[in-house]
């Protein structure tokens, strides 16, 4: 699972990702390297309510293992969200938080022997940024990854200058932003079309979805990813191949 101890973090920088979403970047107190593995995530401890558990809420890790004591989480201002409103109007540079972590198994499979589908929804894309850096900076084989990332509008797409640089230097990496409100250069509609579309060809190629070597990592809201575990099944992958970090 990871390590269940509590630290303290200095927030040192805040940033503007997209309308209503921010880039929290915090260093760890006492550590001159804060371990973890890509996908994995911390769970803050805010003082927004009196019982423990209601005061806690997790978010995916944005950065990737540097040898730093600084890692990045990016979160959207949810509508009624008690945690995300404190972040978002009482957090400054300076501020300390209280977190739990490392923690999580949502994590790349060493070694990669299958070809990989990330898709994603909004700020669901944190640990597959995470997990791109760590490709490249380590230059880990795989057979091929495809990023599927969802949102309304070109200026909600996180990280898209980030991922396009990364489609260079990532052998075999592929990036599919994806519009549903917006008509522009690139993709449009929902990412379930668009990884249908990759892997039909494959499955007739292969003869059988099981003889293709995918594996699915799925983070996002609930409702995208139980209509992607809905798909990817029909077209005949096994559940076990599908892996997922629900949000919400």
């Amino acid at each position: 699972m990871g390590n269940q101890q509590w630290h303290t973090g200095r927030v040192i920088r805040i940033e503007s990702a997209a309308e209503g979403t921010r880039r929290f970047f915090v260093q760890v107190h006492g550590m001159e390297a804060f371990h973890f593995k890509p996908g994995q995530f911390v769970t803050l401890d805010l003082p927004i309510h009196e019982k423990p558990n209601k005061r806690w809420r997790s978010y995916s890790i944005a950065s990737w293992p540097d040898g730093t004591n600084v890692f990045e989480l990016c979160i959207v201002l949810l509508e009624g969200g008690a945690g995300t409103r404190y972040l978002f109007n009482e957090v400054s540079v300076g501020h300390e938080l209280h977190f739990m972590g490392p923690l999580g198994v949502f994590t790349l499979p060493e070694p990669i022997e299958k070809e990989l589908f990330f898709i994603c929804t909004g700020t669901g894309i944190a640990p597959f940024r995470s997990m791109l850096h760590h490709i490249s900076m380590h230059n880990i084989p795989h057979r091929g990854i495809h990023l599927l990332f969802g949102t309304r509008r070109k200026e909600n797409l996180l990280y898209y200058e980030d991922m396009r640089h990364l489609t260079e230097i990532i052998p075999h990496f592929h990036y599919w932003p994806t519009l549903s409100r917006e008509e522009w250069e690139g993709k449009t509609g929902y990412v379930h079309q668009i990884y249908e579309d990759i892997l039909k060809p494959k499955i007739a190629e292969a003869g059988c979805a099981e003889e293709c070597k995918v594996a699915f990592y799925l983070c996002g809201w609930k409702d995208m990813i139980d209509e992607a575990k809905k798909r990817i099944q029909e077209l005949g992958f096994n559940r076990k191949c599908i892996h997922q970090e629900l949000y919400g």
